[in-house]
């Protein structure tokens, strides 16, 4: 039987003859809803607001929307002028033709009105009415003529230049990355205006073009003077007082485990054999010691959400002072921390465990590399100078080992895609990239933090407190019916329709292993997986297979593992009364969603980065051969990965050796006189022809060597 959802409840509340619109406080009342979920209540109307189902009066009365062919949503732009309309909990956009755009531009909020002719598949729209703006600032490179400026935006899906009056330029000259305060967003007859008001650089000064794409995504890079100084208060060494009701950890054998250039460590390990298997010690830096609640540092913390990591630069959540200091469990220091200690069996399952405040200290800072060298590579030197610890990661790799093994039975997906290393020069120039792949030991310790997360999460849905978990929901049908009639074209096939278990996809993952359509394949699994994002519901976690999962183990740099560290204390301290739960309950909803945006916006900047170096590193290889594989081919062309994770676009243009058809189906590039076929996987030789910094692209042509 279909339990109604609270949007169809409230719905058929209103759609009923005898309601009479009423406030928020009058719903509450009738379905008696207490103080502690009101924020609930607001949500769920203001979701139904959005979806255009209801309207909210002048005087704050909900009622049924009247005009049901109006929705409102979020414009995305498309640079030849058309766009489309995202309207939260709609499987499909709505496409705007480009003459029925307005003046939208790209992230403005609007109100669509629905064309009841709409041709084909997809629902078209018309935008009425413009919401609110997406943003008022605009990134981009300043050009001077004689009597005036303009600003060509960087991101081209605003597909206007801005318009910049003699006594707005701020003294900015051709070539100046600059932030423009648009004014006047003009019309479908008139550019939009505005002025500049902060100069980045010129296009050809180091680092400019990174600080151009943060500006752009509006991340937060500097911290407020009232910041700094809130921090310089903040003592560098721990009192007597911070160590009462603590369990002293100091005497255990305790390793951090980081890259080379890490300096914000937030987690620690210690590992003991036992006779039923091993206890294991995950310690986790006891930020919120430091960084309280609803002051300007816990403010600014939420505002930026996480630390951004940039190809040449690290945007932390916290000040240095913080992050690399008393908040860092450097080695040889007294740290304080939150540990969730672990007794765990042969078989990986967790006998028991206890979530304590503790005091630690550090006895060595190891990088993967060393660990890696020990465990693996079984390297003398590195042996001879860790000695004493050696058995100690011999255990680690063991339990590691177990608890991999324990996780891949139950269905866990591992996207094990190669990362991009990229080396700069002192002038920010990218002088060498290359693929970085994960080793034995940063594997171990990601075994480690997931079963600390797994544990922390079962634990506080139990105790049914509330919390900020890390859900994965189930693949959407459509995209795994998509996923499963690609893969069949190469002989692979998945069970189940609309219900697929997680262990279909690993076992795919499998199967494609060392082929040559191996990176496709997966690339297009991870893409038929939904995003995972924060809630304050504890919906399960499908890549790992695991009903519970939370984010506990990096409170440094990431703001809900900072937040949930909070309830844990509390919780400890047995200080969670009605009052602090209906304060959570009142705050959560808002963490878990702001969180789940910025760690968008940081992923965006970070593959943004990546692109743009990319790009100029192959500005100065224009000409030269390298073998690749065909990554994708589409109806424009072939794309194209180095071995070194660079990936260009050979346009159908420049198969100029025939005349080529496009298959589909079977993913390839048919020549129709000779017979020359390209198809996905295969491997070829290709030639640089050219690289755009400002657009981001590479574009290839195939090697006359190959063409012999």
């Amino acid at each position: 039987m279909h339990k109604p959802t609270r949007e169809e409840i409230l719905l058929e509340l209103m759609s009923h003859s005898d309601y009479v619109p009423m406030k928020i406080k009058e719903i509450a009342g009738m379905f008696q809803i207490e103080q502690s979920e009101r924020a609930e209540l607001e949500a769920v109307l203001k979701k139904l607001i959005k979806l255009g189902k209801i309207e909210v009066t002048n005087r704050g009365k909900y009622l049924l929307r009247q005009k049901s062919d109006i929705v409102v949503g979020k414009f995305i732009s498309h640079k030849k002028g058309f766009g489309f309309v995202e309207v939260e909990d709609w499987e499909d956009d709505i496409f705007i033709p480009a003459s029925f755009t307005k003046d939208a531009f790209h992230g403005d909020e609007v109100a669509v009105k629905l064309l009841s002719d709409s041709r084909g598949k997809r629902q078209e729209g018309e935008i009425v009415d413009i919401i609110k703006r997406g943003r008022t600032e605009i990134v981009g490179l300043f050009k001077k003529t004689k009597e005036y400026g303009f600003v060509i935006p960087d991101d081209k899906k605003f597909t206007k230049d801005i318009f910049i009056g003699k006594g707005g330029t701020m003294g900015a000259m051709n070539n100046h990355k600059v932030v423009v305060e648009v004014e006047s967003w003009g019309d479908e007859y008139k550019n939009p205006e505005g002025k500049v008001t902060e100069i980045i650089g010129h296009i050809s000064d180091p680092s400019t073009d990174i600080l151009a794409i943060v500006r752009s995504m509006e991340i937060p890079h500097h911290f407020p003077d009232e910041i700094m100084a809130y921090v310089e208060k903040v003592s560098d060494t721990i009192s007597d007082d911070e160590l009462e009701d603590r369990l002293d950890l100091r005497d255990w054998t305790t390793v951090t485990i980081d890259g080379e250039d890490a300096k914000d460590l937030d987690d620690a390990i210690t590992i003991s054999r036992t006779s039923e298997g091993y206890t294991l010690g995950v310690h986790i830096a006891d930020v919120t010691q430091y960084v309280q609640e609803d002051s300007p540092l816990d403010k600014e913390a939420l505002l930026r959400g996480t630390s951004v990591y940039l190809v040449d630069r690290v945007i932390p959540m916290l000040p240095r002072k913080l992050s690399n200091g008393i908040c860092s469990l450097n080695a040889n220091e007294d740290r304080l921390a939150l540990s969730c200690i672990m007794k765990i069996d042969h078989n990986g399952h967790v006998d028991n465990y206890q979530i304590k405040k503790t005091i630690i200290n550090v006895d060595e800072r190891m990088t993967y590399t060393d660990v890696n060298a020990i465990i693996e590579n079984l390297d003398e030197a590195t042996i001879e100078k860790y000695r004493d610890l050696v058995p100690m990661f011999h255990l680690m790799k063991d339990l590691s080992s177990c608890l991999r093994n324990k996780r891949m039975k139950r269905g866990s997906i591992d996207f094990d895609f190669p990362e991009s290393k990229i080396k700069l020069n002192e002038q920010g120039e990218p002088i060498e990239i290359k693929a970085y792949e994960r080793n034995s030991a940063t594997k171990l310790i990601e075994d480690f933090m997931l079963m600390a997360n797994e544990t922390v999460a079962e634990h506080f849905f139990w105790q049914e407190l509330p919390f900020v978990y890390r859900s994965h929901e189930e693949p959407d049908p459509e995209r795994i019916k998509m996923l499963a009639q690609f893969i069949y074209n190469f002989g692979y096939h998945i069970k189940g329709k609309e219900d697929v278990h997680p262990k279909e996809i690993q076992k795919l993952l499998a199967d494609v292993e060392g082929t040559k359509e191996e990176a496709i394949i997966s690339r297009l699994a991870l893409r038929s997986m939904k995003q995972a994002r924060y809630t304050t519901t504890c919906d399960g976690h499908y890549g790992l297979a695991t009903k519970h999962y939370c984010h506990f183990t990096s409170p440094i740099r990431r703001y809900p593992d900072l937040q949930i560290h909070r309830i844990i204390k509390e919780s400890i301290e047995g200080r969670l009364n009605e009052g602090r739960i209906e304060h959570y309950n009142g705050i959560l909803t808002h963490v878990a969603m702001h969180s789940s945006g910025a760690e968008r916006r940081a992923e965006q900047a970070e593959r943004e980065t990546i692109k743009l170096k990319k790009a100029e590193y192959m500005t100065k290889h224009i000409g030269e051969t390298f073998e690749g594989v065909i990554s994708g081919v589409t109806q424009w062309g072939l794309y194209v990965e180095l071995a070194n994770t660079i990936e260009g676009l050979i346009h159908v243009t420049a198969l100029d050796d025939d005349y080529y058809h496009f298959d589909e189906l079977k993913h390839m590039y048919i020549g129709e006189r000779r017979g020359n076929m390209y198809a996905l996987g295969d491997a070829v030789k290709i030639v640089v022809l050219g690289a755009n910094v400002q657009e981001r692209t590479i574009d290839f042509a195939i090697s006359k060597e190959e063409e012999l």
